[in-house]
């Protein structure tokens, strides 16, 4: 059976991980300073800086366990919990360099401060990979299972049945199912709803799963109240299942309760407010490093045609309030910046299908950050005369507009850009809203850089097909 107390093991886990980010500083000025050549005015191997690494260690693993790196969730991906390491150690060497820059410390290495991130990240990601990938490889051998028993014999039981048996690596045994009639291609049957007291006595389980139709709604009660008696784990799937929400939140009334089926992890103050502050850092952190960078285009922009170096484009973004979007001019100024461009559009100039293939073009949006009206990952905004009309053509467009649109997004890295599906697209920007986490956010931004800015368009004069002006 699964162990019910496992505090023991995780503060072992923690521990763990707060030695290998104060390992890794060990390493990261080892080499910088008795390995690498140069000289620097402070040493980073005193007494006092030791100190700060090791409180610093210990911070990161509290970020880690804020991220829920240490829960032993059965259903949560192992990138998922990579992303979130990987997250606070650039969240914590931001804030290091912004200290450093506040307090004036010019001569603290900063290649030494790079070096441990890289190490950090590295040993820390590493433990947790192997840790997940012994853990998997247990379960699926059948140790440290979790035993449940499904109540219900319909489309729901069987989809989870079904899903269950399809990813042993989780580890979930569904030792029978409980129901009115039997089904035995579902598994073992073990009695009928009156009997599920005494199933549950005769029997332990870790959990169980309620999986009701609809027309079996009168045998709940029942269900329930048999489940609080033998003081068992209870899972629900609703009814509703394929309209209801990754992270519901349900409020009371009294007696009634409401489920809001809108409700995002973004409408949680912390959460909003550790995605703001993100934004916010990173997206000054960038605008300072990329500057030499923009400033180029901005030279290639003014040679390439006359005009202005940037256009301001109506979007439509959070809550459908209207915005500025900024933008490397990439066509000549007489032409309609609201139209759709083809890859061969003779409106483009050389340089503006160049830096739009790299989406270089996309730059100046860092501003839009820092102003609040947009966030670096989030739904693409649009214009509004296509968001009135995929609000009529696309069933949930508009819930797209409850977060910040982004520089990038979930349906952007995972292929859906230019001439895409607009059905798609929102698919995966509601699936983004509904299941944010921060650790997401990285993970879109890391794989953004590793390949996400590069887009089908072709940078010379060849026919191509029409896109929308993402």
């Amino acid at each position: 059976m699964v162990r019910k107390n496992q505090s023991v093991l995780r503060l072992l886990d923690v521990l763990c991980d707060v030695v290998l980010v104060f390992i890794a500083y060990l390493i990261a000025i080892g080499l910088r300073f008795d390995v690498l050549p140069g000289r620097v005015s402070i040493p980073m191997n005193s007494l006092r800086f030791v100190v700060i690494a090791a409180a610093y260690s210990f911070l990161v693993a509290g970020g880690y366990a804020v991220c829920r790196v240490y829960e032993t969730d059965r259903y949560r991906e192992a990138g998922s919990r990579m992303a979130s390491v990987l997250g606070v150690n650039t969240v914590g060497t931001l804030v290091l360099m912004a200290l450093l820059y506040v307090f004036r410390a010019e001569h603290v290495s900063r290649l030494a401060l790079l070096m441990f991130f890289l190490i950090s990240s590295a040993l820390v990601i590493g433990k947790h990979l192997v840790q997940d990938a012994l853990t998997r490889t247990l379960r699926a051998r059948g140790y440290n299972l979790k035993h449940v028993v499904v109540v219900g014999n319909g489309a729901l039981a069987r989809q989870y049945i079904e899903e269950v048996r399809s990813k042993p690596e989780l580890g979930i045994s569904v030792d029978g199912y409980v129901s009115a009639v039997e089904k035995p291609d579902l598994g073992k049957p073990m009695g009928a709803y009156e009997d599920l007291e005494k199933i549950l006595q005769d029997k332990e389980f870790d959990t169980l799963v309620v999986a009701l139709e609809p027309h079996e709604i009168a045998h709940m009660k029942q269900v329930l109240m048999a489940a609080e008696k033998e003081g068992i784990r209870l899972e629900m799937i609703p009814f509703y299942n394929e309209l209801y929400p990754a992270h519901p939140v349900i409020e009371s009334i009294g007696k009634t309760k409401l489920v809001d089926l809108r409700a995002t992890p973004l409408d949680n103050v912390l959460n909003a407010f550790i995605k703001r502050s993100f934004d916010l850092v990173a997206s000054l952190v960038l605008i300072v490093v990329l500057s030499p960078l923009m400033l180029l285009i901005a030279l290639g922009v003014k040679l390439s045609s006359p005009g202005p170096v940037l256009f301001a484009q109506e979007r439509i973004g959070r809550n459908k309030k209207p915005f500025r979007m900024l933008k490397f001019r990439s066509m000549r100024q007489e032409s309609d910046p609201n139209g759709w461009t083809t890859d061969a559009d003779g409106r483009k100039t050389f340089f503006g299908s160049l830096i739009r293939k790299f989406s270089l073009d996309e730059l100046p949006q860092l501003f839009n950050v820092v102003t609040g009206s947009m966030s670096l990952v989030g739904p693409r905004p649009e214009i509004p005369f296509f968001v009135r009309r995929f609000k009529e053509e696309i069933p949930l467009y508009l819930v797209r507009q409850q977060v910040r649109p982004g520089m990038t997004g979930w349906a952007q890295v995972n292929g859906l850009r230019g001439d895409t599906s607009i059905e798609d697209r929102v698919v995966y920007d509601i699936y983004y809203i509904e299941n944010w986490s921060f650790a997401m956010d990285i993970r879109i931004l890391v794989r953004t850089l590793l390949g996400g800015m590069v887009n089908n368009e072709v940078v010379s004069g060849a026919a191509g097909r029409k896109r929308n002006p993402d």
